[in-house]
C-alpha cells in the first residue's frame, strides 16, 4: 500500500503533467519557448540615444546617415549600421577609453525607420512600407491591402539582397493559405521587395 507520501509525489507529477495531455503536436511546438530572435540591426535613418555616463558634452540623440554612421563629439563618424546596439556601445566604449578611463556607455534604439520593405506588382496598393516590428510576407501583403484580381497567386518572388547579389526566394500564396502551408510564410528582412506578377 502506498503512503501519504507516496500520493502526494504522485499528484505533483499528474498535475506538473496536465497542461500537455491532449495538446496537438502544433499545440505543444505553441507552448514552448520560441526559439532566441535575431538581435535587432541598427540601420541608416534609425534615431538612436547614445548617453555616456557622468558626461552630457558626448551624450546625445542622433540620427543614423544615409552611410550608415552616426556623428558624435571627440570620436567624429562612426559607423552604426550593421551592428546591434550592444555591439556599437563596445566600439565607442574602446575609442572613447583614449580620452577617459573608464567609460560606461548605453545605445538605446530611440526610433526604428531603417526597417522598409517594397511591394509591387499585381497589388491594390503597391509602394515602399516602414515597418516597426517584425513581419511576413502575409503581413505585407496585408498592408498592401491584398493581391489584385489577375495576380499570379502561385508566382510570387521575394527579391532579397545578399552582398553584392540578388537572391529570389519563390513564395506560393495559395500553399501558404491552405492548411499545411502555414510554416512557408516566412519573415521578411530589411530591404526585401515582394514582387507579385
Amino acid at each position: 500500500m502506498l503512503r501519504p507520501c507516496h500520493w502526494a509525489l504522485i499528484a505533483t507529477l499528474v498535475i506538473l503533467t496536465l497542461p500537455t495531455w491532449g495538446l496537438g503536436p502544433a499545440s505543444r511546438l505553441a507552448a514552448e519557448p520560441a526559439p532566441e530572435q535575431r538581435d535587432y540591426l541598427i540601420g541608416p535613418e534609425d534615431v538612436l540615444d547614445i548617453s555616456v555616463w557622468n558626461n552630457a558634452a558626448i551624450s546625445r540623440t542622433v540620427p543614423v546617415r544615409p552611410d550608415g554612421k552616426v556623428s558624435l563629439p571627440l570620436l567624429n563618424d562612426v559607423q552604426a549600421a550593421g551592428l546591434t546596439p550592444m555591439q556599437l556601445r563596445d566600439v565607442l566604449i574602446k575609442k572613447l577609453t583614449e580620452y577617459m578611463p573608464t567609460p560606461e556607455v548605453s545605445v538605446i534604439v530611440r526610433e526604428v525607420h531603417s526597417f522598409k520593405v517594397s511591394v509591387i506588382g499585381e497589388v491594390k496598393k503597391p509602394g515602399r512600407h516602414e515597418l516597426k516590428s517584425r513581419a511576413t510576407v502575409l503581413d505585407v501583403l496585408a498592408l498592401a491591402e491584398g493581391l489584385g484580381e489577375f495576380a499570379a497567386r502561385g508566382r510570387i518572388v521575394i527579391l532579397r539582397h545578399e552582398g553584392n547579389t540578388l537572391k529570389r526566394i519563390p513564395f506560393n500564396y495559395n500553399k501558404v493559405v491552405s492548411a499545411d502551408g502555414a510554416l512557408e510564410n516566412f519573415p521578411l528582412l530589411p530591404g526585401d521587395i515582394i514582387v507579385v506578377p
